[in-house]
């Protein structure tokens, strides 16, 4: 099931790229060769981004690329080596699950009201819909790092690659 998710992922990342990159060029043709272009263009690839952004905070827990000070924590080894790292992964997974929460409330507060896109005239609950579903997936993938770290593995290799 994880592999799934983690190939779900890299498959929507890379899917919205090459669509949100078609869009824009499309975009620039029609401006500048047809001196018009449509407007839904420029909203749905700011929406493809946001979404990018969003599941993209989580494949980049996987990768380990998020932004970390390790020169305090890099001097321990073993059980106390754990415990900072088991910390670290708490607090930030005290914030993912904060975002998943109150971004579920936001979305279901954009469902009862009806607001809607300015050019698609979509519900605007779609696009917000990215902030619950990346603060989740950071919820899951911190989880995995915590019984890594719980297993020995406290360096977290980088790229995401676990040892067998």
């Amino acid at each position: 099931m994880i592999k799934r998710f983690e190939k779900a992922e890299e498959a929507f990342l890379v899917l919205t790229l090459v669509v949100m990159v078609a869009l824009i060029f499309g975009q620039v043709v029609g401006r500048y060769v047809f001196s018009d272009a449509p407007s839904w263009t420029e909203e749905m690839a700011r929406y493809i981004h946001i979404f990018q952004v969003w599941i993209g905070a989580s494949y980049a827990v996987k990768l380990r690329e998020h932004i970390r000070v390790e020169a305090f924590v890099t001097r321990f080894q073993g059980l106390t080596r754990k415990i900072l790292e088991s910390i670290s992964v708490v607090i930030w997974f005290g914030m993912a699950l904060f975002l998943a929460y109150f971004g579920t409330d936001l979305v279901l507060a954009s469902f009862t009201n009806g607001q809607v896109t300015p050019a698609m005239q979509l519900p605007m609950w779609m696009p917000f819909l990215a902030i619950p579903l990346g603060g989740i997936g950071m919820c899951i993938r911190l989880i995995q790092q915590l019984i890594q770290i719980w297993k020995g593995d406290y360096e977290m290799h980088k790229g995401g690659d676990i040892p067998a």
